[in-house]
């Protein structure tokens, strides 16, 4: 009896500290929610508010909702023209880049040829190359192939840079994929591209999810090649639009808020829709790698 009386205090004792340890672990992940999405409340909150009223109340709600700066935002930041140019420029690039690492990602990981370590190693080392200090050369370069201020002056240089990390994701994923797969297609007649449009493709959804958010929030938020590349109006991208409610002198904050939150959304919009495959990718290929 006192052996069957001490094991079962010793399994409650456990399922108490397990419990303990869970409501720890969930008030952890809480806080940390908390502290994540503050700024997003931080952000659309000052946006409907006066300038005076962001000083003077900075993080509590508006003493009065102006849903005029979103408007008067949209309107002087000319943000509908640069917002088509932000998507002209951050889609193409993103296509690009999923297109040019899946299909490199796919002969590296199923293929073995000469110098094919040397070929990783090259890729990998685009992961160490400081981005800004190429925009001299790449501004040098541009200027003398005629592509400065045209679309192509931004889309360029965000595949080649953001190739390298597209590449290591996708050849961790695709390294994880069973090579049977593949046999078994070959004995039904398939050929390579056959096997890789019809079967390794569709298997890679997760990991082509996450290279697009990687490469989506990389590359509408750019600021720095944007200013660098483009100086015609027309061609404006939103962080450039963003910069006009600032001068030398001041910045017109519930203006700038107002335009930043409009910029925001559809970066918010892309994580939601694809929120559950960038996990699945995130975890395949982290393991496998």
């Amino acid at each position: 009896m006192n052996l069957q009386t001490t094991g079962t205090e010793n399994a409650s004792g456990k399922r108490v500290i397990m419990k303990g340890l869970s409501g720890f672990v969930k008030l952890l992940l809480m806080v940390y929610a908390i502290l994540t999405l503050y700024p997003l409340y931080w952000l659309f909150t000052s946006a409907f508010k006066s300038n005076q009223d962001f000083f003077t109340n900075p993080y509590g709600l508006p003493k009065e909702w102006m849903t005029e700066n979103i408007f008067r935002a949209w309107e002087l930041g000319n943000m509908g023209r640069a917002m088509i140019n932000s998507t002209v420029v951050t889609i193409t690039a993103v296509a690009l880049t999923i297109l040019l690492s899946v299909l490199a990602a796919y002969v590296l990981s199923r293929f073995e040829f000469r110098f094919k370590k040397l070929v990783v190693v090259l890729f990998t080392t685009g992961l160490l190359i400081p981005i800004h200090s190429t925009l001299v050369p790449l501004f040098i370069m541009m200027k003398n192939i005629g592509l400065l201020d045209t679309y192509g002056a931004l889309i360029l240089p965000y595949t080649a840079f953001e190739l390298p990390i597209a590449i290591f994701l996708a050849m961790a994923y695709m390294s994880s994929i069973p090579r049977e797969i593949e046999e078994a297609a070959m004995i039904d007649g398939s050929g390579w591209w056959g096997i890789f449009s019809k079967m390794i493709l569709p298997l890679c959804t997760p990991i082509v999810a996450t290279i697009s958010i990687l490469a989506f929030l990389r590359f509408w938020n750019d600021f720095s090649f944007a200013l660098v590349f483009i100086n015609t109006q027309a061609l404006k991208t939103l962080p450039l639009s963003l910069s006009l409610f600032s001068d030398g002198f001041g910045t017109d904050y519930a203006l700038t808020m107002g335009a930043m939150a409009i910029a925001v959304i559809p970066t918010i919009v892309a994580y939601l829709i694809l929120q559950e495959q960038i996990m699945k990718g995130m975890v395949a290929g982290s393991i496998k790698g």
